[in-house]
């Protein structure tokens, strides 16, 4: 006897050749399965031609082992909807698959979702180029963009409007559940969830080419109750990222992600494993990272933001992950220079600015039980705002050893207003308040392990360095102040601990040196200095 509550898409005129258009028949029994109050929407194995899937509320779609769901590249398969894109609410084509203003949505099974984007790839290499012309449809969506088309921005897409889908986009959706399906080659995004509430995404794996224009894994974007466990991801941008609006549309809209859990997942290549920003103008606050893995990655945990987001990043705990041959395990940037107006430059000043809503505050950032290994570029890299420091940052329990192999160039630990080049480098840290580091070993290719530069209140408790280097200190300290460093284990070889430059406030005690000494420039209020 039939399912009543079971949606099969072959019973709607589907057909499983990989080249039959079939549209018409995921609508109309996804249509049938919400007229029946809800259900499940069967893909049965074999390769299925599609264009455009607009979900319904109460519904599951539900793809068996071996189900494909190939995603036609015409664009014109996907009509024009209201989206956010890039942080901004405007019009645009439609994901290839999408909701809004759904209850009760769940996509799940053990299929492939592929959104074949090569195709929009090559385009989108056209249009920054300057070569590919702009298409009707997308003079359509800059009349309806009309209010956004002056902004400024470095976004290839947004003078055209050429604006990819991404591959799944759930927008302002409550109890949502994402299971066990592959999801690759996306236009653009990968996942994409936008004003989302109690969200569940479980046992994904999402795949993009490692040269994928914008090929985010998964966007978390002002949504409130997600957790995402048990995922792998290996894309070409950042593996799972968590925003909140752009600048001021964003404050416009004005709503954070919040309450957030990213657990046992494994992340492999991309720009970074978990990134906050750099739309942060609604703000992200209480999330909790454990158990996770990340593979050369570009940074492990990454937060950034600049003068003309605003926001607020606050109450993040990060704790037993693992990494190896990243860029930079983690890096806190109030200076990211991409997506800044170049006829402002009070936004990539390096003087302080007046703090209005525009300032980001990053603050309450604990990384806990942490190993590093391989790093190329620099152990962590912290730089805020003169005017904003980022504040209260612990590092608890960390091991960070980078890379021995002296022919690695390493790279830009974060895109900050200067460039800055480093391989095989230590903990670099400007303006920063309420710093600490308990029980943190940092073993460097080259250079000091740790570098401060205008940061107060810095509190350093067993600190351990097994292999200084004879022609550097251990610990530089610049221009700050409030510095305490207790219980430090160095071994043999450092010429110099501690070379303080600038400071006031300073207290050395119990540091064991392995032959090494204290060099002082312009210092006072230094206590301990026999270490």
């Amino acid at each position: 006897m039939k399912n009543p509550t079971t949606f099969n898409i072959l019973d709607y005129g589907a057909v499983a050749d990989g080249t039959t258009l079939n549209t018409e028949a995921f609508r109309r029994a996804i249509e049938a399965c919400a007229e029946a109050g809800g259900g499940t929407v069967e893909v049965p194995a074999g390769v299925y031609l599609t264009g455009a899937i607009h979900l319904r509320s109460r519904i599951t779609l539900h793809l068996h082992a071996g189900a494909k769901l190939l995603f036609s590249t015409n664009p014109d398969h996907y009509p024009t909807v209201r989206t956010r894109w890039s942080g901004y609410e405007c019009y645009g084509y439609s994901p290839l698959i999408y909701g809004i203003g759904l209850q009760q949505v769940a996509i799940t099974g053990r299929g492939v979702i592929d959104g074949q984007g090569a195709a929009w790839w090559e385009s989108y290499r056209e249009c920054k180029a300057g070569r590919r012309q702009q298409t009707d449809r997308e003079r359509e969506f800059a009349r309806l963009n009309a209010s956004l088309m002056g902004i400024a921005t470095n976004i290839v897409e947004w003078p055209t409007q050429f604006l990819r889908p991404p591959l799944l986009q759930l927008v302002d959706c409550e109890n949502v559940l994402l299971e066990g399906v592959t999801l690759q080659n996306s236009p653009f995004w990968n996942t994409h969830l936008v004003y989302c509430r109690h969200v569940t995404a479980h046992g994904l794996t999402i795949l993009n080419p490692s040269d994928t224009p914008n090929g985010d894994g998964m966007d978390i974007d002002s949504c409130s109750y997600v957790r995402v466990s048990d995922c792998h991801f290996d894309v070409g941008d950042d593996c799972l990222c968590l925003k909140s609006g752009i600048d001021e549309d964003g404050r416009r809209v004005g709503l954070p992600t919040e309450n957030v859990a990213i657990v046992n997942c494994t992340m492999k290549r991309g720009h970074g494993g978990v990134v906050l920003g750099s739309e942060t103008a609604g703000g992200i606050r209480h999330v909790v990272i454990s158990n996770c893995i990340f593979i050369d990655t570009d940074r492990g945990i990454r937060l950034k933001s600049n003068r003309a987001r605003g926001g607020t990043i606050e109450e993040l705990k990060v704790s037993n992950v693992f990494m190896k041959g990243v860029l930079c395990p983690f890096a806190i940037n109030s200076f990211y220079r991409h997506g800044v107006d170049p006829s402002n430059p009070s936004i990539s000043s390096p003087e302080p600015q007046p703090v209005t809503e525009c300032t980001p505050v990053f603050r309450n950032i604990y990384l806990s039980h942490i190993t590093a290994t391989e790093v190329k570029g620099a152990a962590a890299f912290l730089y805020g705002l003169p005017e904003m420091p980022i504040e209260g940052v612990v590092l608890d329990h960390v091991t960070i050893e980078t890379t021995r192999d002296p022919e690695e160039a390493g790279g830009e630990p974060d895109m900050v207003r200067e460039k800055l080049v480093m391989a095989g480098k230590g903990l670099f840290a400007k303006h920063v308040r309420e710093l600490s580091l308990h029980h943190v070993r940092i073993e460097t290719r080259e250079g000091a392990a740790i570098k401060l530069d205008s940061t107060e209140n810095v509190d350093i408790r067993g600190f351990a360095m097994r292999a200084p280097h004879e022609d550097s200190p251990v610990i530089e300290l610049k221009q700050s102040t409030g510095v305490t460093i207790a219980d430090s284990r160095i071994g043999t070889g450092a010429k110099q601990f501690v070379r303080l430059d600038g400071m006031d406030a300073v207290e050395l005690r119990d540091n064991r040196i392995g032959g090494g000494c204290i060099e002082v420039v312009k210092a006072v209020g230094v206590q301990g200095l026999n270490g």
